[in-house]
């Protein structure tokens, strides 16, 4: 984890995080293979830290349109997790909070932006290709179920038998 800017190993204090579960076309997640440490090189969901006097939709609407060049409607918080990273003397490397929210897209077109290495659309029933994070495959399971409450998702048709 060596690329990751200086201010944010070996924090003072917990840098707050935001990321972004969207929903394309109500059939699709949104993913982005991740350019950055942490997490550099594998597949994620969009987001990234917090900038000084950004509100939290803000700072989820900013990192969504650095990584997939996407607009977005930010919708109700699915989870809030903290990764806490420990060196080999057990010293804090890396510690965020981070807020992730449904979001739906609006605008813009999917693609990998300048803090991306690429973006893709994905079945959230079946996110196996990607390798994702145990815990980002999580969030988007909680956020499949929250998006089917609120109309954001629809269920594919069922396959004609004849």
């Amino acid at each position: 984890m060596t690329d990751a800017p200086p201010d944010r190993q070996y924090p003072a204090r917990p840098i707050v995080g935001v990321g972004a579960v969207i929903f394309v076309n109500r059939r699709h997640v949104l993913l982005i293979k991740r350019k950055h440490h942490p997490l550099a090189g594998r597949w994620s969901l969009p987001g990234g830290a917090l900038e000084l006097g950004e509100t939290l939709h803000d700072a989820v609407r900013r990192e969504v349109r650095e990584e997939t060049a996407a607009e977005i409607d930010v919708g109700p918080v699915i989870d809030v997790f903290e990764p806490i990273d420990r060196d080999d003397r057990n010293e804090i490397r890396y510690h965020y909070v981070v807020i992730d929210y449904l979001c739906r897209q609006v605008g813009g077109t999917v693609q990998a932006a300048s803090d991306a290495a690429a973006a893709g659309l994905a079945d959230p029933l079946d996110l196996h290709p990607y390798d994702l994070p145990a815990l980002a495959r999580q969030v988007i399971a909680r956020g499949l179920e929250m998006a089917k409450e609120m109309g954001w998702w629809e269920e594919a048709p069922a396959p004609d038998p004849r």
